[in-house]
C-alpha cells in the first residue's frame, strides 16, 4: 500500500544572511554606546557635584581663616575691654563700700544729735552705749524734773521707741539715772539728679 503524507513539510527557518547579521551587530553596538554614554554622564555629574562641594568647602575654610585672623587682630582690644570692665566693677565696688561706710557713720552721728537735742537744762550725760537696736544712756541731773523732761523729749523722736527708766538714785543734790530705749535708723535714699523723676515718669 502506498502512503501519501498530506501534511506539508515544515519549512526550516532560514539562516540569517550577512545583512541581517550586520544589523544585529550594529544594534548591539548602539546599546553598548548608549550604556557607556549614561555611565559617562553619571561620572561627569558626580565630578561636577564634587567640584561644587569642594568649592563651597574652600570658601568656608577661607571664611573661617579670615574670621580667625580678625579674632587674633581684635584680641588686644578684647583684653583691653575686659580689663576696663574689671576695673570698672572694682571701682563700683569701692564706691559702694565707701557709701556704705558713710551711711553707717551718718547713723550714729544722727543718733547723737537726736539725744543731745533731747537733753534739757540742768542735765548732762556721762555714758552712752549703742547696740544694733538699743541705746542706753547714763547721766546726772540736778532734779527729777529734768530726768522726766529728758524721757519725754526722747519719746517725741520718731526713730526712738518708748524710753524706759531703768535706774535712778540720788547722791547729795545730784540725781543719777539710766534710760534705755530701742531705735530704728532709716537709711537715707540717695538724692536723684534733677530731671530724673521726670525721665522716670
Amino acid at each position: 500500500m502506498i502512503k501519501i503524507n498530506l501534511v506539508g513539510e515544515r519549512k526550516r527557518p532560514a539562516a540569517p544572511g550577512p545583512s541581517q547579521l550586520k544589523g544585529i551587530q550594529e544594534g548591539a553596538n548602539v546599546g553598548i554606546w548608549a550604556l557607556a554614554g549614561l555611565v559617562l554622564a553619571g561620572v561627569l555629574i558626580t565630578l561636577g557635584h564634587l567640584y561644587v562641594v569642594n568649592g563651597k568647602v574652600k570658601d568656608m575654610q577661607q571664611q573661617v581663616a579670615e574670621a580667625e585672623k580678625e579674632v587674633k587682630e581684635l584680641e588686644p582690644y578684647i583684653r583691653e575691654v575686659e580689663e576696663y570692665k574689671a576695673k570698672k566693677a572694682e571701682l563700683e565696688r569701692k564706691v559702694q563700700v565707701i557709701n556704705q561706710l558713710k551711711t553707717n557713720q551718718r547713723g550714729p552721728v544722727q543718733i547723737m544729735d537726736r539725744v543731745s537735742r533731747a537733753l534739757p537744762e540742768l542735765m548732762w550725760l556721762t555714758k552712752m552705749e549703742v547696740s544694733p537696736t538699743t541705746i542706753t544712756v547714763s547721766g546726772e541731773a540736778f532734779n527729777t524734773n529734768a530726768v522726766a523732761n529728758f524721757i519725754e523729749n526722747l519719746d517725741r523722736v520718731p526713730e526712738f521707741q518708748e524710753p524706759i527708766l531703768r535706774d535712778t538714785s540720788q547722791r547729795g543734790q545730784i540725781y543719777t539715772f539710766v534710760v534705755a530705749f530701742n531705735y530704728t535708723y532709716q537709711v537715707p535714699q540717695p538724692e536723684q539728679p534733677e530731671g530724673a523723676e521726670a525721665a522716670a515718669g
